[in-house]
């Protein structure tokens, strides 16, 4: 039986617009995309050239600095183009797809007939490594190194994210056989996060793991409050994290021996006018997924690749995160408000008692993106602790980050966090911060300072 953790801390916040567990096949879209900007820390270097033919697994670029971590198509077709920013940045590899996905060919075989240098070879060929991420600083796992011990979390706590349960449960046996590759890649543990009370779960079935159950409210979902929980992070410690739907598209590498990315995602939000599940590819335009499934009204729409909190905005014609299992819809919120903050805000969400949202926890609220005021002074108010589970002191680490004290950094926790356990402190924070940013920057300084 596995162990119960409580976590007490936290904020769920209830929006409107949650998925209906009812999954639609999608027809293949016109285009997909991979964003090297999906991917902190790595510099790309071009390997597939516009105009040319490419399967799913076909290597579209590379780390400059890591030469043996490979990003591949998802899809088969052409490559249509690469889409530069600023500076000659890249910041897309678009594809134009065929009819039919034509997929390139790996090895395949059972995990425990492999050895380490033969799983590892196989995840990295195809594609597969950058699903694999590290803690410290939240990136790319280095291939030459053996992790500590390696947790998975089965569970997102996130407001109006994709149920799990729900994605992994008919492609359980490939889920497993990710689990099984993967703990040829440690000396150490497997741990898995698993929601507790869930009796029904599969992931209550998965072997050669050490399962923990979690309860509490957001963010008990995050695999860095999970490792907090179970076996913390210190200075010269390395540990790999991975989402549940990622390993089971590295189940499916050794299963079929194909570079598979299919993703069931969810399509939430208040402004979504049937919320549900569609299956298809990583990287597919948003457009497709979204057409005539859009409420028309006076305010803009904000379309995010990811959840509210944690998520890229995209238009229309952008592509889902390479990470991303939901596509969230919410108001813009640049509408004209009468009278302000002179209204009572009987309907406005507050965490505090600012407003009533504590008469009605339970009610699904429509938020837009408005921030209700600028940028102020940061200053000790002691909110953030109450939504921070962590053994960290939030404020502390953020100010050492701000003056650049490395030392201070890492006695205050910088190695243990990613930039998504601070997000709900950014939505509370009256200063109006850009937390996650800061974080961010936090991580880039620390790494150019320890080479």
């Amino acid at each position: 039986m596995s162990k119960v953790i409580r976590i007490k801390k936290g904020l769920d916040i209830n929006l409107a617009g949650k998925a209906e567990k009812e999954a639609v096949k999608f027809s293949l879209s016109k285009f997909y995309a991979v964003k090297p900007t999906d991917f902190p820390g790595i510099t790309p270097k071009v390997i597939a050239k516009p105009g040319q033919e490419v399967k799913a697994g076909t290597p579209l670029f590379f780390d400059k600095y890591n030469p043996d971590i490979i990003f591949t198509s998802p899809v088969s077709g052409k490559l249509s183009t690469i889409t530069r920013g600023e500076r000659r940045r890249i910041l897309e590899f678009v594809i134009e797809t065929n009819d039919k996905i034509e997929y390139e060919e790996f090895r395949k075989a059972k995990p425990e007939d492999l050895s380490r240098d033969e799983i590892k070879e196989n995840i990295l060929k195809s594609g597969c490594w950058p699903f694999i991420r590290q803690r410290p600083f939240a990136v790319i796992a280095k291939v030459n190194e053996v992790p500590r011990d390696i947790f998975i979390t089965s569970f997102d706590t996130a407001p109006l994210a994709a149920d799990v349960d729900f994605i992994i449960r008919e492609e359980f046996s490939s889920f497993q056989t990710g689990v099984n590759a993967l703990t040829k890649l440690t000396d150490g543990k497997v741990y898995l996060g698993i929601k507790a009370g869930e009796l029904s779960s599969p992931f209550t079935n998965t072997a050669n793991v050490q399962k923990f159950e979690f309860s509490g409210p957001h963010p008990t979902g995050n695999v860095g409050v999970q490792i907090n929980k179970i076996k913390p992070v210190n200075k010269g410690d390395v540990v790999w994290t991975l989402n549940a739907a990622d390993v089971l598209i590295i189940g499916r590498l050794f299963e079929k021996g194909k570079y598979d990315a299919s993703r069931n995602i969810a399509l939430a939000g208040s402004e979504v006018i049937r919320p549900k599940y569609y299956k298809t590819i990583s990287g597919v335009q948003i457009s497709d997924i979204i057409k005539d499934n859009i409420k028309q009204g006076e305010s803009d729409k904000r379309i995010i690749s990811g959840n509210v909190l944690t998520g890229e905005k995209v238009d229309e014609k952008g592509y889902l995160g390479f990470y991303d299992n939901v596509i969230t819809v919410i108001p813009e919120g640049n509408t004209p408000e009468f009278l302000g903050w002179g209204m009572p805000g009987l309907k406005k969400f507050s965490v505090s008692r600012t407003f009533f949202t504590w008469l009605n926890p339970k009610k699904e609220r429509v938020i837009n993106t408005k921030l209700h005021g600028g940028e102020r002074p940061f200053i000790v108010t002691g909110e953030m602790e109450k939504v921070f589970p962590m053994n960290i002191y939030p404020m502390q680490l953020l100010k050492a980050i701000h003056i650049k004290d490395l030392d201070l950094m890492e006695e205050l926790g910088i190695y243990e966090i990613a930039e998504e356990d601070f997000a709900l402190c950014e939505v509370i924070n009256t200063s109006k911060i850009e937390i996650q940013k800061n974080i961010r920057e936090g991580f880039e300084f620390a790494i150019k300072e320890l080479g």
